[in-house]
Order: C-alpha cells, then structure tokens, then sequence
C-alpha cells in the first residue's frame, strides 16, 4: 500500500485518514469518528466497546476491519483501527448522534473522486498520473507502471468469472505469482526491498514491472483456457502462470544480469529514472 497521510478537518476536529492508491480509496481512524460523533474527546473507550457488540453481533464490519500505523497527538505512529467510506456509513448506524447526517454528507463529499471515477475512468487514470509525476517517477516507468495494472485488472476479472473471493484468495494468488517469477514471497519481497506498507509495484524496477506483468499475462491466459474451477485448480494454474516469467527471470540472470533488485523508489531516486 502507497500511504498519502491527511488529516481531514470535520467541524474543527481532526480525522485521520490514509490514502491507499493502489486500491484507489481513502481509510479513515474510526476511533476518530467515534470522537466526532460521540463529542468525546478520546473515542477510543467508545469504540472498543461497540466494537465488542458488533463482534458479538457477527458484524462483517468489525471481521474487516483494517488496522494501519497512523500519526499520534505524541508525535508517534500506532497502529489504528480504520475503515473505508462504505463501512464508516454502516458504522454510523449504530452510533445514535445528531452529527450523524452532516457526517455522511463529508464522508460523500470525501467519495466524490472515487465516485467521478467510476463515471468517467480517464478522470482516474488522470488522478493517477498526477500522483505519480508528483512522486518524481519517470515518464517510461510510469507508463509501464499503468500497463501493469490494466493487465493486473485483467487477471483479477478472470479470477471473478472463475469465483475467486476478493480478498484472502485474490492475496495467495498473488502470492504464488510472485514467488513463482521472482523465487520469493510478496512479503520476502517486500523485506528484500525494505518496505513495509509501500506498495511493491510503485517501488519496482521497469525490468521487475514487464517480468510480473509477464506472470500475470500468462496465468491469466491459461485460466481462460483451461477455466478452473477451484480455488486449488487456479493455484496450479498461477504457480504455472508465474514459472514462466521466472524462466524468463533466470535467463537473465545467467547473461549476468540482476534482476530482482534492493531498489526501492523511496530510498533510491535512479529507479524512478530507469
């Protein structure tokens, strides 16, 4: 996950909340909407305990919930329960509180974009441009980069016609894609390169970025032919999906080249330039 932080102003309150441009949608400190709509000045105790109905309940809301490092009043980053806008709307309903109208209409208005992008998706990929030129990326990286995530889309569509769940599943997937092309796990990876909640595509190399859409491409195009229909029959198909790019990758490496790199777009300013 790439993090843009913001602290979204609410009738002079502070509202933590996190950008995620990969999944291209806002996460926002529920202990700091619990605030706003309980007048508290530390939600904190409010929210553990209607957490613990809602999970009393059975409440999706609670069983999804996100936890990332967020900024403290101590100047320390903790991590903090947070929710999208779709589950802060049903979070909403049941917190009995007068602020709970004006609330929705911020939440819609902080949205928007996403919703503007649904409309009309070159508004999206325009956004996405911008971020990326505001980040220092190079022209050649970044087309790659938007190339990747049509063929990622691609793939994901393909694993909805064959049922896989968004989700947990979406994530071995990837995981058996990644280690089958580079011979590590997305969270190796991640390590390799020194990242923690960073998104591992924005800091790839343009070689890393043609090998791992080269993965994808191929596991998608034997799903299509072969159409599983199992979660274990579409993990046989990305082990196989991503051996090809790894024979790819090993090839490479044997004309001595290194292709799986410690590069890391926030550390090292030349690979946003290759």
């Amino acid at each position: 996950m790439n993090k843009d932080t913001a602290l979204q102003i609410f009738e002079n309150r502070h509202v933590r909340s996190v950008w995620d441009a990969e999944g291209e949608k806002w996460y926002i400190s529920i202990v700091d909407v619990v605030g706003v709509l309980t007048d508290s000045v530390d939600g904190r105790k409010y929210w553990n305990k209607l957490k613990q109905r809602l999970r009393e309940e059975g409440s999706e809301l609670v069983t999804n919930c996100h936890q990332l490092k967020l900024l403290a009043a101590d100047g320390k980053n903790y991590l903090t329960d947070v929710a999208d806008v779709e589950q802060l709307f049903r979070l909403i309903q049941s917190i009995p509180s007068p602020k709970a109208e004006p609330f929705k209409l911020w939440l819609a208005q902080l949205g928007r974009e996403r919703l503007e992008e649904i409309d009309d998706p070159e508004i999206g990929i325009e956004r996405l441009l911008e971020y990326y030129h505001r980040k220092g990326y190079s022209e050649s990286w970044i087309n790659q980069r938007l190339k990747s995530i049509e063929v990622r889309n691609e793939l994901t569509d393909e694993w909805e016609a064959r049922g896989i769940k968004k989700g947990q599943e979406y994530a071995l997937l990837t995981d058996i894609i990644t280690e089958g092309w580079s011979g590590m796990t997305t969270r190796e990876y991640k390590r390799h390169k020194g990242l923690k909640t960073e998104s591992l595509r924005d800091n790839m190399t343009n070689l890393e970025l043609v090998l791992n859409m080269l993965a994808e491409a191929s596991t998608t195009e034997i799903s299509q032919k072969e159409r599983p229909e199992t979660l274990a029959q579409s993990k046989q198909v990305a082990h196989r999906g991503g051996k090809v790019a790894g024979a790819a990758r090993k090839e490479l490496e044997a004309q001595g080249g290194k292709v799986v790199s410690e590069l890391n777009a926030k550390k090292v300013k030349p690979l946003v330039g290759k």
